[in-house]
């Protein structure tokens, strides 16, 4: 069933109510029509890295971590598994008469905004800051979340539209002021990509304002360039409490009511909030028409229809609630966890260990036994987790262990009475008689993520923002110490945004693992690449920055210093950067043009001694004289395995829309300078060059 079949059955549906009934089934907890034959329903469930919020199902690694294992593939193959567990659960709810919140098959995931600062707590949500890899790996969760069947097995939603990346704390009322070139360069084209290219059936407003607009209300985001530009077929829908903030704090109406009214003319089908109970006293003013009302709940209906609610044989009922994190499932999800993980540093290829050459290992820090850690915001709750302690004793299985916490992720004061004030002793107790120590330090979501969901505010982080890019002191104190007392130490940095260890220990460490929140089976992804079971081949989704380098204001919505497209000053490691336990060579590159895609191809050669994973990357440099353009710009990613002296010729389909200059009025434009594509397993900065001690290959294009 299409979209316009599934729109014209629900408007025939829709016919038959009274505007009091159709106006019901726009609120996310949609009541039931018994006349109708409709149930009850309700539409908020979230999937972000696997089905959250009710209960068992496999925890994938957080998307940040997604997004470093730079595999549109792989992300495609998770989110099919995730509508998978999805419908499992959907089926059984059903049987149950259990029509309650996260029940749902209406997934408002994924989260596709850029995480342009990194500071922002809920950048852990998205795929990173590049609009590129964001609209790529975006599309490939959409079509694996959605599926190709007759009827969908699930709908995604690309949230939040439009411009929307903190800070938390001013989200309610805060006006994100963007130039229409920054608008379609860099915070619209994942969700151009979504609409046109992946097929999406849901979008959800943001709740600040964009250009002095609500983005629940906004004519031009949502007629102009959602509906009339970008042709969506689809639900709109408010994000939560967003329509009630267009009059309590952006000042936007007069009323309520009038809000609603605004709201509903200008797109928003669906409210997440209770603002829409005010739309029958809308309608009985005038603001709105019976048309409006049922136009609207058509939108809706046609998604119901597509997930094939209405069918005597409901799609996708065959699927056992026994597909709930599987063994299949906890497969991919090592396999995911292994890929997300990122080599920052190994000195003198200190990495790997031989399980059989290590007789003391002591596992030290507050996340060394955490499960938070693992798991990362917006989650589900796996059938069993397995901490880097963990996954250590299961692959170090001859080696004498010893755990230690050292200290809390954040305080350092244990206890009000008799002055016990850390536990960094017992760390360093553990260190000081260990061949290796293992140290996990990092955040997890109570010190990170969305405001309202985090610890309370602290000079460490403000309504799930972070102040600092430096670990909290407690854990700084803990690291230098550890550092003081063991030669050979490697550090485990679990957070979902660019943490900066601090000189001292990065100088100090052996080895620098960037794990992300890498899912259920994530401590034991860290401790097999510290053993060698594979190859890492994570790459940086984000830039890390220097500890005390000084950030563009956090409410400046610019890309000027932003980024690495947009950076002005060397980087602690920059975007598109990790370390192999092999090498590759890139030679004879060519491409060829048509249709407005230019392939790409070259030989990529393991020069080393072990298999390994490698991430293609092909980065455009273009310059224009009519507008400034970025440093460089990703344009095309793929992953290939190759064996040891084995060669592959790959080639790679670059979209030209991503080697366009962007001008000072949002349109793309042919560069009138030369454009240069890069080739590597890395970004071509001088920087990555000499951290990876290789170079990328280059071929003009004119």
């Amino acid at each position: 069933m299409n979209y316009s079949e599934a729109l014209k059955k629900a408007t025939e549906l829709v016919d038959k109510m009274t505007p009091e009934e159709a106006a019901s089934q726009l609120l996310y907890n949609s009541p039931a029509i018994e006349r109708l034959g409709i149930n009850e329903y309700n539409w908020w469930n979230e999937a972000l890295h696997g089905v959250a919020r009710a209960g068992t199902a496999t925890v994938f690694p957080q998307a940040i971590g997604l997004a470093a294992t730079f595999n549109p593939e792989n992300i495609h193959t998770v989110a099919d598994v995730i509508s998978t567990e999805g419908r499992a659960k959907y089926n059984k709810s059903v049987e149950f008469g259990d029509r309650d919140i996260y029940k749902g098959i209406t997934f408002w995931s994924p989260n596709i905004n850029i995480f342009r600062d990194p500071r922002w707590g809920r950048g852990q949500e998205t795929f990173g800051e590049d609009p590129f890899l964001t609209a790529t790996m975006g599309c490939e969760f959409i079509k694996g979340l959605q599926g190709d069947g007759e009827f969908k097995k699930a709908t995604a939603c690309a949230k939040h539209y439009a411009v929307h990346s903190g800070p938390e704390g001013l989200r309610h009322g805060f006006n994100a002021v963007v130039s229409e070139k920054e608008l379609w360069e860099t915070y619209l084209p994942a969700f151009e990509f979504a609409v046109k290219k992946a097929g999406v059936l849901g979008v959800m407003g943001a709740y600040n304002r964009t250009n002095d607009e609500p983005c629940c209300a906004s004519k031009k985001l949502m007629q102009d360039i959602l509906l009339d530009k970008w042709g969506f077929k689809g639900y709109y829908v408010s994000d939560c409490g967003a329509i009630s903030d267009i009059f309590k704090n952006h000042h936007y109406t007069q009323s309520h009511t009038e809000s609603a009214a605004l709201a509903l003319k200008t797109g928003c089908d669906l409210n997440c909030g209770e603002i829409y109970q005010k739309l029958i006293e809308a309608y009985e003013e005038d603001l709105v028409s019976e048309e409006d009302i049922k136009a609207a709940a058509s939108r809706v209906f046609a998604i119901r229809y597509l997930l094939g609610e209405f069918e005597d044989v409901r799609p996708y009922s065959d699927i056992p609630f026994s597909k709930l994190d599987c063994e299949e499932h906890k497969q991919l999800n090592l396999e995911t966890s292994r890929q997300c993980l990122v080599l920052l540093k190994n000195e003198n290829n200190y990495l790997p260990l031989s399980p059989d050459s290590v007789s003391g290992i002591a596992a030290v820090g507050p996340n060394i036994l955490s499960t938070k850690a693992l798991e990362g915001n917006y989650n589900g709750r796996a059938s069993e987790y397995i901490t880097v302690a963990d996954g250590l004793r299961k692959v170090f299985d001859k080696s004498e262990i010893t755990v230690s916490e050292g200290c809390q992720l954040l305080h350092e004061k244990l206890n009000d009475w008799g002055g016990f004030g850390n536990l960094i002793s017992t760390g360093v107790a553990s260190a000081s008689v260990a061949d290796v120590t293992v140290l996990c330090l990092g955040l997890d979501y109570t010190l990170e993520g969305e405001e309202g969901c985090t610890a309370a505010n602290s000079d460490y982080c403000k309504s799930g923002d972070k102040n600092t890019l430096f670990l909290p002191k407690t854990q700084q104190k803990l690291a230098e110490a550890v550092c003081d007392s063991c030669e050979n130490v490697i550090v485990v940095v679990m957070s979902g945004s660019p943490i900066d260890v601090g000189e001292k220990v990065r100088n100090h460490a052996k080895a620098i693992i960037q794990a992300w929140y890498p899912g259920a089976q994530g401590g034991l992804a860290v401790a097999e690449l510290i053993a060698g079971k594979f190859s890492p081949s994570g790459r940086l989704p984000l830039t890390f920055y220097h500890g005390d380098d000084v950030l563009p204001d956090f409410s400046d919505y610019s890309m000027k210093g932003r980024t690495y497209r947009f950076i002005d000053k060397q980087p602690l490691y920059p975007f598109g950067y990790g370390l192999s336990y092999t090498s590759f060579r890139y030679d004879n590159a060519t491409f060829t043009e048509k249709d407005g895609v230019i392939s790409v191809s070259c030989s990529v050669t393991n020069c080393g001694s072990v298999s390994g994973r490698e991430i293609v990357q092909v980065y455009a440099k273009f310059n224009d004289s009519r507008t400034s353009t970025p440093n460089y710009q990703l344009c095309g990613i793929k992953s290939i395995t190759l064996a040891k002296n084995e060669t592959k010729q790959v080639t790679l389909d670059i979209d030209k829309y991503w080697i366009k200059a962007v001008g000072d009025d949002g349109k793309r434009l042919d560069p009138d300078g030369d454009i240069t594509l890069y080739i590597g397993g890395h970004q071509p900065d001088t920087l990555s060059s000499q951290l990876c001690n290789s170079s990328c290959i280059s071929i003009k294009l004119k």
